[in-house]
């Protein structure tokens, strides 16, 4: 059975998306602690939804009933109308499970109005970074995408909180090998030996040691021109479009450096692929981690990195 905790939905609403959670948590189609989304006709006028939904055990909970099976420790479905934004709302029911206390008192003072501020939490950091930084994006954007580190100073704990989350979503993690992006991380740090500093003590954040290409550029005015409407849903569209332009031009310039491995033609043509792409500098750092157990391409890496000083 589900018994209601909280929602905001119109009653008609709500009653149909407590059917659609019983028909999955029947059929076994809910896993703990796996989000899911799915499309669901609620009666909402003008709207087909879109639902992110996600079972899990309170912690501690979970913990006494594994030491006392006796014990069936109680479970709950959390549900939020949105689909775009999974990976963030996983993040934010992990909080929630660790917080969770259903004490009535706790739960009228601390978890329902944890629920229901969802929205400005997991879904608006990207906007309001947006509207933060304006034309400063860029360098933000090119420390996500070159995996530099960041210190925010002087930010409240809400801004500081928004560009942890924005360089996440902005950085390549789940579409490279793990393997790469660690390597990447410690060859960056290395290299540069100094964090890009992020100061918020003013009206528009100051940055030091930052860095910035053509591809970021570019895709920072897309950002910026995106802010008249206000719509966050959009800016994540613009991040997602974002990332998959980097993937391609990563897989581009790979196919490029094995075909010069035989062939100087080849060799040429990585040469022009990284002065026209924009993020040339990004691109080629990131080949040279994936390429260093490779003697071959190792060689095609090096010879591009001179010809790019040059």
């Amino acid at each position: 059975s589900l018994s209601l905790l909280d929602t905001n939905l119109p009653a008609e609403a709500e009653t149909e998306l407590r059917g659609f959670i019983a028909k999955r948590l029947t059929k076994g189609a809910l896993f703990e602690g796996m989000g899911n989304v799915a499309s669901v006709g609620l009666s909402i006028p003008e709207y087909k939804v879109g639902c992110y939904y996600c079972r899990f055990q309170q912690e501690n909970i979970l913990e006494m009933a594994t030491m006392e099976s006796d014990i069936g420790a109680p479970e709950y479905v959390v549900c939020f109308l949105e689909d775009t934004f999974r990976l963030e709302l996983d993040k934010y029911i992990q909080s929630l499970k660790i917080n969770l206390d259903l004490e009535q008192k706790t739960l009228e003072t601390s978890v329902n109005p944890y629920l229901r501020s969802w929205f400005e939490n997991a879904i608006c950091p990207i906007q309001r970074v947006v509207q933060l930084f304006q034309e400063k994006l860029a360098f933000l954007l090119h420390a996500a995408l070159s995996y530099t580190p960041v210190e925010v100073k002087n930010a409240d704990e809400k801004t500081e909180k928004d560009i942890s989350r924005f360089l996440a979503a902005a950085s390549l993690q789940g579409l490279v090998q793990e393997g790469t992006m660690t390597s990447l991380c410690i060859a960056m740090t290395e290299e540069q030996h100094k964090s890009v500093i992020v100061d918020c003590s003013g009206p528009q954040p100051r940055l030091c040691n930052a860095g910035s290409n053509r591809f970021c550029e570019d895709w920072m005015h897309a950002f910026v021109n995106g802010a008249e409407g206000g719509n966050p849903f959009l800016f994540r569209q613009i991040l997602e479009n974002f990332k998959l332009k980097a993937i391609q031009d990563i897989n581009n310039l790979k196919r490029f450096i094995r075909q010069a491995e035989m062939n100087h033609y080849a060799l040429f043509k990585c040469y022009l692929f990284l002065k026209n792409c924009g993020s040339g500098d990004i691109l080629l750092k990131i080949v040279k981690v994936e390429h260093a157990e490779m003697p071959e391409a190792r060689n095609v890496v090096t010879v591009l990195e001179e010809f790019m000083r040059e």
